[in-house]
C-alpha cells in the first residue's frame, strides 16, 4: 500500500536530478527495500511521505557524490531530451491530490455528492443545479456547504494519518 500510494512521488523526485529512468527506479527500490529491511526499528517522527523523501533525496546524493561522471552525462542528455521536466513532481502531487478529492467526494450522501460533482464538472450556477436536481436553491448551497465540511474533515484526518 506504501509502495502504490508513493512511489511515483518518489520516482518524479529521483527523475529530476538523475535526469535517467533506469537510475531513478534504481533509487526508488533501493528505498523502499531499505524502508522494508527496517521495519522492525523505524521510529518515524514526521510524516512518512516526508520520511520516503528524505531517505531518497539522501541515496540521491550519496549516488550523485559517487558517480559524478554518469550523473553530468545524464544533464548534458537531458537538456536536449526533456523540456519541462522540472513539472514533473507537481504533476504527480496534484493528481494525487485530486485523486483523494474524488475519493473523498465518494463517500459524501448521494445528494451532497451529486451537487459537488456538478459544482467541480460543471459551470451551472446554484440556481441551474437545483433546477436540474429538482431541490431548491438553499438546498443546493446547504449541501455544498456541508460538503465543504465533511471533506475538510477528510483531508485532515488523511494529514493526521500521513
Amino acid at each position: 500500500m506504501i509502495y502504490q500510494k508513493y512511489h511515483r512521488y518518489l520516482y518524479a523526485l529521483a527523475l529530476k536530478y538523475l535526469k535517467d529512468t533506469h537510475m531513478a527506479e534504481d533509487a526508488v527500490q533501493h528505498v523502499f527495500v531499505k524502508l522494508w529491511e527496517t521495519t522492525q526499528d523505524i521510529q518515524i517522527e514526521i510524516n512518512l511521505k516526508n520520511y520516503l523523501y528524505t531517505m531518497t533525496k539522501n541515496y540521491i546524493l550519496n549516488f550523485i557524490r559517487d558517480h559524478r561522471e554518469s550523473v553530468s552525462l545524464n544533464y548534458v542528455n537531458a537538456q536536449m531530451d526533456f523540456p519541462g521536466q522540472e513539472d514533473i513532481l507537481k504533476t504527480v502531487e496534484n493528481k494525487e491530490m485530486h485523486d483523494l478529492l474524488y475519493k473523498g467526494i465518494d463517500l459524501l450522501p448521494p445528494q451532497k455528492k451529486e451537487v459537488c460533482m456538478r459544482k467541480l464538472e460543471s459551470t451551472d450556477s446554484n440556481q441551474q443545479i437545483a433546477d436540474k436536481m429538482g431541490i431548491s436553491v438553499h438546498t443546493v448551497k446547504s449541501h455544498y456547504q456541508e460538503s465543504l465540511k465533511i471533506l475538510r474533515n477528510y483531508f485532515q484526518m488523511i494529514r493526521m494519518i500521513f
